[in-house]
């Protein structure tokens, strides 16, 4: 008995209320050691075998990994794979980017629609799920009819049925619209969604940096709190630590600003999404806006002393890149922890099984559904002017008799500002 309670205390006993020591030992020994303790001589081999098992399983499970070393394969395997994915889609051009956008869109839909029904179907409330679907095809309706006018407009000069839904898109949309569950769906998925193909238009550049952003920020926040973290950051992800989003913030920043400076020196990133009436196909061919032309910029006294550099050659998109990624970075992830709320209110873990490892795409986008907003705000307030494509399609949409008016206004205005020779 003394022999067993001093190899007790070797393996991490505990007191128990009766002065004995308790052994902790695998289960399957728990006979035998029982058995030892009623008939040592009977049992002696049997007892010998039992603490050579436990040695023996306790060196096995030695080898094996751990359910957070587990976890990381997976989510890095699949995150390779989907960043693969990634650059294959931008590869292919911005209309499979479009369809792409699309398809996430439903996706996440469908993944909060299926979380309401399980509420209201215990309410028996019949045609849910078929009125959701239908509320998903209005409101897309409504949001991308007036992109299509916007940005297609000699397409939609050349095809009378479409004249006809973009003559009267709004008061269709009002028809088909006929304040609940659905409603607030539609408003955090297709809405976002709309911003994220809105901000395509603008030029691919606009979609592949923010989105980049999110994806970098989301990893390295990641591995900076799987290696380093020990400060947990807020109490609805009690995964999130203080280390991860700070490392995460830096590495963000100097990741945006690389990436920025790679894409601003092809057209095909930073040229507006439009469509050619000749070649009745999609067109990325410009002449670069100013913000991808490099610039010299002359660095402050601080930085010159310091560096020894007086001045510095960048695109100023890499500036604006620092407020994407800082945004990116430090807001950003309120979209996730935003979600995680959602999701511990109805006792969730994720949204979906459709990634292993990393949930469904709604787990995936919700600090892109933040990001895209921020970003079409950004633009519309810092960065776009008068878009000569669009004012030429309003032209060419009006009566022939206000085009000849606005020529004749024009033209007298461009004589007054001695741009054209007076009138002999």
């Amino acid at each position: 008995m003394n022999r067993l309670q001093r190899e007790g205390e070797r393996r991490g006993g505990r007191q128990t209320d009766g002065g004995m020591r308790k052994i902790l030992m695998p289960s399957s020994c728990f006979i035998q050691t029982v058995n030892h303790m009623l008939y040592p001589r009977r049992t002696f081999l049997s007892h010998h075998l039992c603490f050579f098992e436990e040695e023996y399983i306790s060196v096995i499970q030695s080898f094996h990994c751990p359910h957070r070393w587990k976890n990381y394969w997976i989510r890095g395997v699949l995150s390779l794979a989907m960043i693969s994915g990634f650059f294959l889609i931008i590869f292919m051009g911005p209309v499979t980017l479009i369809f792409v956008v699309m398809g996430v869109q439903i996706k996440c839909f469908q993944e909060i629609i299926t979380i309401g029904y399980r509420v209201y179907h215990s309410y028996e409330l019949p045609w849910f799920r078929t009125l959701s679907w239908y509320f998903l095809i209005c409101v897309n309706y409504f949001f991308y009819g007036e992109t299509v006018a916007d940005y297609f407009g000699a397409l939609v000069q050349r095809e009378e049925p479409l004249q006809f839904l973009a003559r009267y898109h709004r008061f269709i949309s009002f028809a088909l619209y006929l304040f609940a569950w659905t409603h607030v769906t539609l408003l955090i998925v297709v809405t976002q969604s709309h911003l994220v193909i809105q901000n395509l238009f603008e030029g691919m550049i606009w979609f592949i940096v923010p989105i980049s952003i999110v994806i970098c920020n989301d990893i390295m926040a990641y591995l900076f709190g799987f290696f380093f973290g020990r400060t947990p950051l807020i109490k609805l992800s009690p995964k999130k630590t203080w280390e991860g989003f700070i490392g995460g913030f830096f590495s963000t920043v100097v990741f945006g600003f690389i990436l920025a400076y790679l894409l601003s020196q092809f057209q095909y990133f930073v040229c507006p999404v439009g469509f050619n009436s000749d070649t009745n196909g999609f067109t990325v061919e410009c002449e670069p806006s100013e913000i991808f032309v490099m610039h010299e910029y002359t660095l402050p006294a601080v930085i010159q002393n310091t560096l020894r550099w007086k001045t510095v050659t960048l695109y100023p998109f890499q500036i604006h890149s620092i407020f994407l990624s800082s945004f990116g970075s430090l807001i950003g992830p309120f979209g996730g922890f935003f979600a995680s709320g959602f999701k511990r209110a109805f006792k969730i873990k994720d949204f979906a099984s459709t990634i292993p490892g990393h949930g469904g795409i709604m787990d995936r986008f919700d600090c892109q559904y933040l990001m895209a907003t921020f970003t079409h705000v950004y633009i519309a307030s810092f960065i776009r002017g008068p878009n000569p494509s669009k004012v030429l399609q309003q032209l060419l949409m009006l009566q022939p008799e206000q085009q000849l008016g606005i020529f004749h206004t024009l033209h007298s205005h461009l004589r007054e500002r001695g741009m054209l020779p007076p009138a002999e």
